[in-house]
């Protein structure tokens, strides 16, 4: 049997509506919708950290963050995810990956790897260093408006908690992953002096 080819364009959203994981349709504004894609930007310039860095461990973990992030993604595309009527009532919702605390995990770990490899911060910091390491740091403050975001739609419903606990162990992570880039290029950090 042929792979079946995945249509670029429906023409369903051209009302300005968009199809869930589960079928329902909604509007592209809602806040789910936003969330998700606020990942998906997230990922974006993942990819274009990636596409510039020479560091084949970063370019690695990295990878690894855009398939979590793709995850969180399906999750949050699933309305009531967490509901078991839903998932009982759709075989779909048992193909959304779970978001475990062994994801955050990992993210500490590498935190805790780059941070050896780093001096000591002390000060605020301006983002720049490379372009390598700027490019991070917009994956960064772009997480953080994806986590503000999740924020939003954990008020309207219940999601997964370990969603939110990724979100902000990723900031962390690209945080010193952005330091490391620079640092392993020669370029210290620039300090932040009031």
């Amino acid at each position: 049997m042929a792979d079946r080819k995945i249509k670029i364009y429906t023409k369903r959203g051209d009302t300005g509506e968009t199809s869930l994981c589960d079928g329902s349709r909604t509007l592209k504004d809602t806040t789910r919708v936003e969330a998700y894609g606020v990942l998906d930007e997230t990922n974006a310039f993942l990819g274009l950290a990636i596409v510039k860095l020479e560091e084949e461990d970063l370019k690695s973990h990295l990878m690894d963050i855009q398939k979590d992030l793709h995850a969180i993604s399906s999750n949050l595309a699933y309305p009531s995810v967490l509901s078991q009527s839903k998932i009982d009532g759709n075989p779909m919702a048992n193909k959304i990956p779970r978001v475990t605390e062994d994801m955050v995990k990992k993210l500490e770990r590498l935190i805790d790897m780059y941070e050896e490899e780093l001096p000591v911060l002390k000060n605020f910091i301006l983002a720049g260093g490379t372009e390598e390491s700027a490019l991070l740091h917009m994956a960064r403050v772009v997480c953080r408006r994806a986590e503000r975001q999740i924020i939003r739609l954990m008020r309207e419903e219940e999601i997964e908690k370990n969603i939110l606990k990724y979100m902000n162990r990723l900031s962390d992570y690209l945080f010193t992953a952005a330091r490391l880039a620079s640092h392993r290029q020669g370029k210290e950090d620039t300090k932040w002096m009031p």
